[in-house]
C-alpha cells in the first residue's frame, strides 16, 4: 500500500539537508554521534548492574527498582518524537548539544539523590536530555550518509557501538559499585558528556528539515498519558491488586488516551505521529518488532541482574563479568547484520534475531539458583546474537518507511519503539516475577518466579521471527 503522508508538494524543491562532506569528515561525525549512543547504552547497563545496591541502600522493593529504570524509559519514549521534530525545526546540532548538557546534569544529580523519590525524579531529568540524543544523532547520520549502502554500514557501526557499550557497561558498573558505590555509575557520564559537547561543536554540521512539521502539543500530552498510565498500572498492579480501583483507572486512562490520540492525529495535517503510516506493512512490522525485541532485552537485563546478585550471591563486578558473552556476541554480529541488510535486505537478520531470542527464553525457563555455567553462557550468547542482529534491520526499515526530509521523525519513531518496548519489558516481566514471588524472599524465590517471565521472552522471539518473514517480502 502506498504511503502518501508528509509527501513533498511537486512544486517544492527538495534541497540537501547538509552540504556534501568528505569521507573523513563523515566518519568523524559518525564517531561523535556514536558517543551519544555510548552514553545512553552504558548508562542503561550500568544502572541495571547497580539496582541491587540501590535497592539495599535506599530500601527499594522490586517495584521501586522497576521505577528507577522505567522512569527514564517512560519519559524518554514519550519525548522522542517531539525531540526529533524539534531538531528538524530549530537545528539538529543545536538540539543534540542541549540534550548532552541536560543528560550530563541529570546524571550528576542522580549521583547526589538522597532517596528513591529524588533518584526517580532526577532520572526524569536525564531522560529529557536523553530524548535529544540518539534519535537526533541518527537523523544527523541519515543526512550525512545519503547513499543507502554507506548508510547501512554506518548503522552497522552504530549497532557495534551498542554492543561495545553493553560489554563495558556491566564491567564498569560492577567496578564502580564495588569500589565507589552506586552513585558513581551516574557520575561517570559527566566527563563523556562534556567531551561530546566539545566534539559536536567542532565537527558536526548544522542541519534542518526543509519543511519541518508544526508542533502538536495535544498529541504529545496524549502520548505521555498513554505510556505513563499503562506502565504505572503494570508496575503497581501486583502490589495494589489487578482489580483495584486505582489500577483499573490507570488502564482505562491509557485506553481512552490511546483512542483520543488516534482520533486527534488522523485529523491533523502534520501530526506528531501519523498513524496512517502503520498501514504500510514493513513500517508497522519494524515498529512492532522493535517493541518485542527490546521488551525481551529490557526484561532480561532486569531479571538477570537480580538473579546473579540476589539468587547466586555474586558481587556487582562478578555479575558484570558473567554478561560478557552476551555483550561480545552483540558487538561482533552487529556490523555483520548491517552488511547483510545492505546487500540482501532485512529479512534474514530479523529471522535470526527472533530465533535466537526465543531460544534464550526457552533455555532460561528451567532456571534455578544452581544452574550450570554452560546453561547461562549459552543463553547469554543467544541473547547477544538476537540483540546484535536486531538493530540494523529495524532502523533501516523504519527510516526508509518515512520521507527523507523527515529524518528526525523517522529516527524518533524507531527509537520510540525501542524505548516503549524496553519499558514494557521491565514492567511486564517485573510484574510477572512480583506476582510469582507472592511475598517470598527474592533470593530464594526469584528463580522459580521468573520461569513464566522467560516464556514471555520466548514468545517475543517467536513474534519477531513471524513478523520478520511476513513484513519484509515482496507481497508486503
Amino acid at each position: 500500500m502506498e504511503v502518501t503522508a508528509w509527501r513533498t508538494p511537486p512544486t517544492e524543491e527538495v534541497r540537501p539537508a547538509v552540504p556534501e562532506l568528505t569521507r573523513r569528515r563523515r566518519i568523524l561525525v559518525l564517531a561523535v554521534c556514536c558517543t551519544s549512543l555510548f552514553l545512553g547504552s552504558v548508562d542503561n547497563t550500568i544502572v541495571n548492574v547497580a539496582l541491587p545496591a540501590i535497592g539495599r541502600d535506599l530500601g527499594a522493593p522490586v517495584s521501586g527498582m522497576q521505577w528507577v529504570v522505567d522512569s527514564y524509559t517512560l519519559v524518554l519514549g514519550s519525548l522522542l518524537l517531539l525531540s526529533g521534530s524539534t531538531a528538524d525545526r530549530i537545528g539538529r546540532r543545536r538540539t543534540f548539544q542541549v540534550g548532552l548538557v541536560v543528560f550530563t546534569l541529570g546524571s550528576v544529580l542522580c549521583g547526589l539523590a538522597p532517596g528513591l523519590g529524588w533518584l526517580v525524579a532526577f532520572r526524569v531529568v536525564q531522560a529529557v536530555g536523553g530524548s535529544m540524543l540518539n534519535p537526533v544523532a541518527m537523523s544527523i547520520i541519515v543526512n550525512v550518509f545519503p547513499d543507502p549502502r554507506e548508510r547501512a554500514r554506518a548503522i552497522g557501526v552504530w549497532g557495534a557501538v551498542a554492543g561495545l557499550s553493553m560489554a563495558l557497561g556491566p564491567l564498569l558498573g560492577g567496578l564502580l559499585v564495588d569500589t565507589a558505590g552506586w552513585e558513581a555509575v551516574f557520575w561517570v557520564n559527566a566527563p563523556v558528556g562534556v567531551a561530546a559537547v566539545v566534539l559536536t561543536a567542532l565537527f558536526v554540521p548544522e542541519s534542518r528539515a526543509p519543511r519541518p512539521r508544526r508542533v502538536d502539543p495535544l498529541g504529545q500530552v496524549l502520548v505521555l498519558v498513554v505510556l505513563a498510565s499503562l506502565l504505572s498500572g503494570l508496575i503497581e498492579g501486583p502490589h495494589r491488586g489487578w482489580a483495584s480501583a486505582p489500577i483499573l483507572a490507570l488502564f482505562a486512562a491509557a485506553a481512552a488516551a490511546l483512542a483520543g490520540l488516534v482520533a486527534w492525529e488522523l485529523r491533523r495535517a502534520e501530526p506528531l505521529l501519523d498513524v496512517r503510516l502503520f498501514r504500510n506493512p514493513p513500517f508497522a512490522g519494524a515498529v512492532v518488532i522493535a517493541v518485542c525485541g527490546f521488551a525481551a532485552f529490557g526484561g532480561f537485563l532486569l531479571l538477570n541482574t537480580l538473579y546473579l546478585q540476589e539468587s547466586r550471591g555474586l558481587s556487582a563486578l562478578h555479575a558484570g563479568l558473567w554478561t560478557l558473552p552476551m555483550a561480545l556476541t552483540a558487538a561482533l554480529v552487529a556490523p555483520l547484520s548491517g552488511r547483510i541488510v545492505a546487500g540482501h535486505g532485512p529479512r534474514w537478520p530479523l529471522v535470526v534475531a527472533g530465533a535466537a531470542t526465543a531460544l534464550a527464553g526457552v533455555q532460561l525457563t528451567a532456571l534455578d539458583a544452581g544452574a550450570p555455567p554452560l546453561q547461562l553462557v549459552a543463553a547469554y550468547v543467544a541473547v547477544g546474537l538476537g540483540f546484535g542482529m536486531l538493530n540494523a534491520p529495524v532502523t533501516t526499515t523504519a527510516v526508509a518507511g518515512l520521507p527523507a526530509d523527515q529524518a528526525g521523525v523517522a529516527a524518533a519513531v524507531a527509537s520510540t519503539s525501542r524505548q516503549v518496548g524496553q519499558a514494557l519489558g521491565v514492567a511486564v516481566l517485573g510484574a510477572v516475577v512480583a506476582a510469582g514471588l507472592a511475598g517470598a524472599p527474592m533470593a530464594a524465590g526469584l528463580p522459580a518466579a521468573s520461569h513464566a517471565a522467560w516464556w514471555v521472552v520466548a514468545g517475543c522471539g517467536v513474534a519477531i521471527t513471524v513478523l520478520g518473514v511476513t513484513t519484509t517480502g515482496r507481497r508486503a
